[in-house]
């Protein structure tokens, strides 16, 4: 192949290395109205007054809005396929605060300088109540996050319960898991915690909009999640549809925050009210304190195995803190049994239970890994704890347990795995790291240790039955071509892989294949970038419209060949008769179907699927820890990974190693707290700590490609699974080194050092 498993450069990479303005704020008009909002102090309140009087007096100043002036119709944020899992829980403006930093009003003028004026001149009088800021004690309790009569639930599946502070709740059995726990010889329960984490990417919420000439709202958004966005805005606007049209120019980073509306509302609601085109530039405080980040969850793990280490049962309990609002909640918690349990492909029994809470503390949302993080923590720390018990390498234990390649994973809806290079990729990793040498650990002297640890991950391509992804193609003069998606390339490389795989099914040169972003009024639709789900699925689409699009190609020449279609053949130059010597070139054809009786030639096609092919993934790292200060310093970290037939090595290895420098901040440094008032502790990169490149160590990459049958080349996907393997095979190796199990993140200096303290006792 030309083009599939080759370093491709991006097709905007000299645009993005040479500062060109392809970001939302730089592309802005300059007659925006700078767009603020007053938050709130309390996690818990009821607004009883709200004066705005002196502050419409500020110059500059369009207009202010509090919850009197808004629409009052609730919905959900989540960027989520309708009707959407995540309750209807939301108003732009409302009455009720439900975490410190809720929005109280809107304001709106000239520039910046007049609207923190008017911010600071504004009156609310408040009615403090008593906030739920412990997720453990929220389910139950006799404080109710959302007590309104008109919270709306559209998929009552999902156990919600707003009188209990229940978001959703679950459980689900295959096999008696008590009773094979009761047999085995070495059971393992455990609780483990992860905290909040907040995605940090570089650019922050943000976005502008207009009204056109036809007076529709023009949106103009870095989002993952162009046509949800449409639908979230008609929602709370209560406009239709066709009144709103929403663009994405480069985004620069998501990693799953920007998968919920988080800024869109507050600009467009002003220029409704006004008529001018307005911005909402969120502040990196903002972004940290009103964000959407990963669900904070508690994780009981119980796994029990026979004296050869055969593991027999898996049972995990979830406890999912979703904050204030319900985005996301009922379907990232999910992921932390489904995508941690099939790991494990000998167990006879396993049961995964859940609740999704409400709380006095910021709404939580997407990130990288959805929910599948938190769970592979847990039970992979478990698989590593349950090793140590039976007094055996832990990446033994798991040789003699991980799923295979054609097995049915009944924990994973199930699926067979008719992909799975997982076995190849361990083994793979062992040797990179040298693990048999290494294991599990070497005194270096002077209270140094190295020490090594392992965890297997695995993920999704696309959430299946209910993704979907179309992509149109047409045919320009001279024979270059469009391709129109509705996918969001977020820095991930998208806009490349599907035109490498676009140049590929045309034969053509990938310079041919001019890639058009998201515009909802132009794209043909696309649930959007998340859930792993774009060379999966996109991919999919733009294989069965290059091969529509190559059929009309030959029918059109051999209608102007005059030749019998079945004799005529397209090679991406000419198209060609098999009989005889005619043949008309690629550029010829285009231009003759601009003109006289010939038509256009374009394709459209959609793509979803009935299944969702895990990738697969090991994670091996090699620490240094000072036992005396319980400091701990990444050495080398080893990924090999199955995602199917690799599209573009370049841009996978990247992906893979920014994850993996993700998953070591989640596993050391990061961690979102609030004090006793619900207030965000460490609501900037002072307080709130990411890894930079001096601190991951050296990161390795490579692949074992397997070919999953149902993907675009026989590929799946890589962007999630990247982030899940650094925190549990971190806390194995701390363990290795130190015989101290953490199971609470962060992993910090000071709890291994307490761990130590209490191991001596």
């Amino acid at each position: 192949m030309k083009f599939i498993n080759k370093a491709i450069r991006k097709k905007d990479a000299m645009a993005l290395v040479t500062g060109k303005p392809v970001y939302t704020d730089d592309i802005a008009p300059s007659n925006c109205l700078t767009v603020k909002l007053l938050r709130s102090p309390h996690a818990h309140a009821l607004i009883e007054d709200i004066n705005t009087e002196v502050a419409n007096k500020v110059p500059g100043i369009e207009c202010i809005l509090t919850y009197k002036d808004v629409p009052q119709s609730r919905f959900t944020t989540a960027g989520q396929t309708y009707p959407e899992p995540s309750p209807y829980d939301r108003l732009i403006l409302d009455k009720r605060i439900r975490c410190v930093g809720d929005p109280v009003a809107i304001v709106a003028g000239k520039d910046e300088k007049c609207v923190n004026k008017a911010l600071k001149l504004i009156k609310v009088k408040y009615e403090v109540l008593e906030a739920v800021l412990d997720f453990k004690k929220a389910k139950d309790n006799k404080t109710i996050i959302h007590p309104e009569e008109n919270f709306k639930a559209l998929c009552p599946g999902v156990g919600v319960d707003a009188k209990r502070n229940l978001c959703a709740c679950d459980e689900f059995e295959v096999g008696n898991v008590d009773e094979e726990l009761s047999k085995c010889e070495y059971v393992v329960e455990k609780t483990y915690h992860t905290k909040a984490n907040s995605q940090a990417m570089m650019e922050t919420f943000r976005t502008y909009t207009e009204l056109d000439v036809y007076g529709r709202l023009n949106v103009i958004d870095s989002t993952q999640v162009p046509f949800h966005v449409r639908r979230i805005l008609a929602n709370a606007l209560e406009l239709p549809k066709s009144k709103i049209r929403v663009i994405k120019p480069r985004i620069g980073g998501g990693f799953g925050a920007k998968q919920s509306v988080v800024a869109e509302i507050f600009p467009a609601i002003v220029t409704l009210k006004t008529g001018k085109p307005a911005k909402m530039i969120f502040t990196r405080r903002e972004s940290m304190t009103n964000g959407s980040p990963r669900h904070e969850m508690e994780l009981t793990v119980r796994i029990g195995a026979n004296k050869d280490g055969i593991i027999k049962a898996i049972d995990v309990y979830t406890l999912s803190n979703t904050g204030a609002y319900g985005d996301h909640g009922p379907t990232t918690v999910g992921l932390s049994g489904h995508k941690s349990i099939p790991l494990y492909g000998k167990t006879k029994a396993f049961k995964f239970s859940f609740d999704v809470v409400y709380s006095n503390t910021m709404g939580a949302g997407a990130y990288r890994g959805y929910g599948a993080t938190q769970g592979i923590f847990a039970v992979e720390s478990a698989v590593s704890e349950l090793a140590a018990k039976l007094n055996m390498d832990p990446v033994k234990i798991r040789e003699l347990n991980m799923v295979k390649e054609g097995q049915v994973m009944p924990a994973y809806y199930n699926e067979t795995a008719n992909s799975c290079a997982l076995d190849r990729c361990l083994a793979k990793a062992k040797e990179m790291i040298d693990w048999d040498n290494k294991y599990p650990c070497r005194d270096l002297g002077n209270d140094k240790v190295r020490s090594v640890g392992v965890a297997l991950a695995m993920q999704g391509s696309g959430i299946s039955v209910i993704d979907t992804a179309s992509v149109e193609i047409k045919l320009n003069d001279d024979g270059f071509y469009t391709l129109m998606i509705g996918a969001a390339d977020m820095g991930t490389g998208c806009d490349t892989i599907l035109s490498q795989m676009a140049a590929e099914c045309l034969e053509c040169d990938i310079d041919n294949i001019i890639v058009h972003g998201v515009d909802t009024d132009q794209s043909p639709y696309d649930s959007g970038s998340y859930a792993s789900s774009t060379t999966y699925t996109t991919g999919g689409a733009v294989l069965k419209t290059c091969e529509s699009l190559r059929k009309k190609i030959v029918e059109e020449g051999a209608r102007l060949m005059s030749c019998p279609v079945e004799n005529v053949e397209f090679d991406g130059k000419k198209v060609f008769s098999l009989e005889d010597n005619k043949e008309i070139p690629l550029r010829d054809l285009a231009n003759t179907t601009y003109v006289g009786n010939s038509k256009m030639l374009s394709a459209s096609e959609s793509n979803s699927s009935p299944v969702s092919p895990p990738p697969f993934m090991v994670g091996m790292v090699e620490i240094e820890i000072d036992k005396l200060t319980g400091k701990v310093d990444l050495i080398d970290y080893v990924a090999v990974a199955d995602c199917g037939t690799v599209i573009n090595k370049n841009l996978a290895k990247v992906q893979i190693e920014g994850g993996i420098a993700q998953g070591i901040g989640m596993a050391l440094y990061e961690e979102i707290s609030y004090d006793k008032k619900g207030r965000m502790r460490n609501n900037s990169f002072l307080q709130y700590k990411i890894p930079t490149r001096l601190d991951v160590g050296t990161i390795r990459v490579d692949f074992e490609s397997s070919y999953e049958p149902t993907g675009p080349f026989g590929a799946k996907s890589i962007g999630e699974i990247v982030i899940n393997t650094p925190s549990p095979a971190i806390a194995n190796a701390v363990y290795n080194a130190t015989k101290v199990n953490i199971r609470t993140l962060p992993i910090t200096a000071e709890k291994i050092v307490m761990g130590i303290l209490e191991n001596e006792k």
